[in-house]
């Protein structure tokens, strides 16, 4: 998993802060895992196997094998710091080598499943926009049909739809959300000055889109049934289910 407000963790020092991350960055962090694991369990058995994009760090890694001791994992990151801290952190935990294989590149670089479910945490929005909906599209094949997909990162109004909400809509919404994403890093203990920082690097180098957008490509790539389940300032998430290819679930 990645965070925001970084380029891709290739930086060492990065690496063993990330850890620190989420919490300051994600409003509710630490309830979003219990949930993200509560929706895959509604459709993936006891002895389940799921795909984490975006895995490097290993948070969700650790909170879903801990949670669910019969459950299997492959996880996909493009960075290999990141994944040998993953790795160190299953292993801190107790969690045996055999549930979890690492893979080191982006979506297509998995095995081909078919997975029981599938999560992509904090890390959409590293991804430019012209390149979602194949992304999408790769992660949805891999599933049954029916699995479930859990997605978070950030995503904000820019335009009439957010209009009237303490904003005046299209960039004057954007950037009210933008900065109460710097202000949660503040209360979060970030120095100001860095969270100002975050902040303009958020709003000038990730692919952040609407909502109504990141929905869109979740339908175009083949997932039916989608709901958005969390909101904290910044960032969404959403839960779906695989369709069938070729047609509709």
């Amino acid at each position: 998993m990645t965070h925001p407000a970084t380029t891709p963790f290739t930086d060492l020092a990065a690496v063993a802060r990330y850890a620190e991350g989420p919490r300051r960055n994600v409003p509710g962090y630490d309830s979003v895992l219990p949930m993200v694991r509560i929706l895959l369990a509604e459709r993936v058995p006891a002895d389940g196997r799921v795909l984490v994009v975006g895995a490097g760090g290993g948070l969700e890694l650790e909170d879903m094998a801990l949670a669910h001791p019969g459950w299997r994992f492959d996880g996909v990151d493009p960075s290999q710091p990141m994944l040998d801290l993953a790795a160190q952190r299953l292993q801190s935990a107790g969690v045996s080598g055999d549930r979890v294989a690492l893979h080191h590149g982006y979506v297509h670089s998995a095995p081909d499943g078919p997975f029981d479910g599938a999560t992509c945490l904090l890390t959409f929005h590293f991804v430019p926009r012209e390149e979602r909906v194949a992304m999408a599209t790769e992660i949805r094949r891999r599933l049954k049909p029916g699995a479930p997909f859990v997605a978070v990162h950030l995503s904000v109004e820019d335009g009439d739809a957010g209009a009237g909400f303490g904003g005046e809509g299209g960039a004057g919404e954007r950037d009210l959300w933008l900065s109460r994403y710097a202000a949660f890093q503040v209360a979060s203990g970030v120095a100001p000055e860095h969270a100002a920082r975050a902040r303009d690097k958020v709003a000038a180098e990730l692919a952040v889109l609407t909502p109504q957008e990141d929905e869109a490509i979740l339908h175009e790539a083949g997932f039916g049934d989608v709901r958005m389940f969390y909101m904290g300032f910044a960032f969404r998430g959403w839960v779906a289910t695989a369709a069938r290819q070729g047609g509709a679930q």
